[in-house]
């Protein structure tokens, strides 16, 4: 039934197809219930597929443009004072991120990869949570773990998870704007330098235009089930897909699977 999209997807099996569509539709319900948590769902499902350099352009490409308009929608209720020290920071570090990217095997990619995202879930899903202010110090730590955590594995989201969802003070609106508008602009700043060091191709745009669809669908599937969802349903439902997703992209099961 997938063999039509073969030519999109050049040297892929169709079981390799099949995992794309699946975690672009969830990564894409993940994020529009949440307000992040896309490349937290694709990157360990797509890294098995593509391998984690290209999986990272394929990142980008499908979600640019879905999260400017989102990040303009989301923009009145964002906190400006924290997005803007995080932006600056994460802009820094990306590069470094990209460095180590490139650097590392696949398998360790992949390793590093699972071992961050089960750590960020098990740290959100234990209860903890910090008071009070975030002053610009912290902001700025946060921000440059984020830079390079995208550069890494375009997971930046992971970091802010922590900072936003484990704030005691801040509800699900204003952690989901929070995010909805930092990715938006993050957006424009990690295009440029994805472009710069090579990592978007012309095939990676190939393959991302019929996941556009798949993505938009996701995408708003999840938004409007946000709305009908509680404060305590809303994390277990983002712990749990994150959780699942970097558990079977883990290169333990790649014999097993035929991988």
């Amino acid at each position: 039934m997938l063999e039509f999209l073969a030519p999109f997807f050049p040297g892929l099996t169709v079981s390799g197809i099949a995992t794309l569509l699946f975690a672009t539709f969830l990564g894409g319900l993940v994020r529009g219930f949440t307000g992040f948590g896309f490349a937290m769902v694709f990157m360990p499902l797509a890294s098995v597929v593509l391998g984690p350099v290209a999986a990272l352009g394929l990142i980008w490409l499908i979600d640019m443009p879905f999260a400017l308009p989102l990040a303009a929608r989301s923009a009145k209720r964002a906190e400006w004072r924290e997005v803007i020290p995080l932006l600056v920071a994460a802009t820094l570090t990306l590069p470094l991120g990209l460095a180590l990217l490139i650097w590392l095997d696949q398998t360790t990619m992949r390793w590093l990869l699972a071992a961050l995202v089960l750590g960020t879930v098990a740290l959100l899903a234990s209860g903890w949570r910090y008071h009070g202010q975030p002053g610009i110090p912290l902001s700025l730590g946060v921000g440059a773990l984020s830079g390079l955590c995208n550069g890494l594995a375009s997971i930046g989201g992971m970091p802010l998870a922590v900072f936003w969802l484990g704030a005691q003070r801040n509800d699900r609106h204003k952690t989901r704007a929070n995010m909805q508008t930092y990715f938006g602009l993050g957006t424009i700043v990690s295009g440029t330098i994805l472009w710069i060091k090579g990592i978007l191709s012309a095939a990676g745009l190939l393959m991302a235009l019929p996941l556009f669809l798949i993505y938009g669908a996701g995408l708003w599937i999840g938004t409007h089930a946000f709305g009908l969802a509680s404060e305590q349903t809303f994390r277990r439902i983002a712990y749990l897909t994150i959780f699942a997703s970097a558990i079977v992209g883990l290169p333990l099961w790649d014999a097993w699977l035929g991988r």
